[in-house]
């Protein structure tokens, strides 16, 4: 009994800062489909008007769904690409011995630590260079390569984890380093998978120093860098118009926690647990 005494003052006040939450995102729906007259804060009328570049573009702008096709690319090509190095090359270290791997270990890790905006104009000459700047594709190659490090380890940790008798057992019946790695070694690295694979889709998705500086054109812009658009250095920026890009952007990445959340506490509750 004293115990629950304990527990309802942090219930009342996770009840009272969640209210408060619920109270700003209802007041910014609301304000994207009302109008309020000058001088108040109060909603005057009804109107979708702000959510018209659903079916038209904004004047001077991409089409919002061409613009939310690039993101979807592009962060799904970022957790691609990061879910399968990162599976890879953590199985290597992890049960591998190779002249320098500690020393790998540790570059990787200091290589995550290190503030990636100070390598912006050395990753911008890189992809002139090569002729990928302004590109889709090559800001898919730089946000992967940033995200390789902690998916590395983090992928690696898993592996540590799995015995080594499972996989001794099936290399001494004839099978393949890669049949190990595909059919005994993966399956049991799966939360770890999961987890690394939502990561890395709302890093892509949530991107926007990047994007904006090495993919400026109209052409492969995504959502984070097509919200800033929106804001007027003159002052004249239509908020309300601001707020539903705003909620549009959100909204998928809400939707995907909504069907994963349950999967990723399981790895948090399954690590906790272990």
């Amino acid at each position: 009994m004293s115990q629950n005494y304990r527990t309802w003052p942090i219930l009342i006040f996770l009840t009272f800062m969640s209210l408060i939450l619920f109270l700003l995102y209802f007041y910014f729906l609301l304000d994207t489909v009302t109008n309020q007259a000058p001088g108040t804060i109060w909603p005057s009328e009804f109107t979708l008007e702000h959510w018209r570049f659903l079916i038209e573009p904004i004047e001077g702008r991409q089409s919002i769904w061409r613009v939310t096709l690039n993101t979807i690319i592009f962060a799904s090509s970022v957790t691609l690409i990061v879910v399968f190095l990162s599976s890879t090359a953590a199985y290597a270290l992890s049960r591998l011995n190779f002249p320098f791997r500690s020393a790998f270990l540790g570059g990787i890790l200091v290589l995550h630590a290190f503030p990636s905006v100070t390598l912006l104009i050395a990753i911008f000459i890189i992809l002139q260079l090569f002729g990928l700047y302004d590109t889709l594709q090559g800001v898919i190659l730089v946000i992967t390569a940033l995200e390789l490090p902690l998916g590395i380890w983090l992928m690696k940790g898993f592996y540590d984890t799995v015995p080594w008798e499972s996989e001794m057992a099936a290399m001494t019946d004839g099978a393949s380093r890669f049949r190990v790695w595909w059919q005994i070694m993966l399956p049991q690295v799966r939360p770890g998978l999961f987890a690394l694979g939502i990561f890395a889709f709302l890093s892509g998705w949530g991107s926007y120093l990047f994007p904006l500086v090495l993919a400026p054109s109209a052409d492969v812009q995504v959502l984070s860098v097509y919200l800033s658009s929106l804001i007027d250095s003159l002052g004249r920026t239509d908020f309300s118009l601001f707020k539903a890009v705003g909620l549009f952007y959100m909204l998928p990445v809400v939707i995907f926690y909504l069907f994963t959340q349950d999967k990723l506490m399981n790895v948090f509750g399954g690590a906790a647990k272990g």
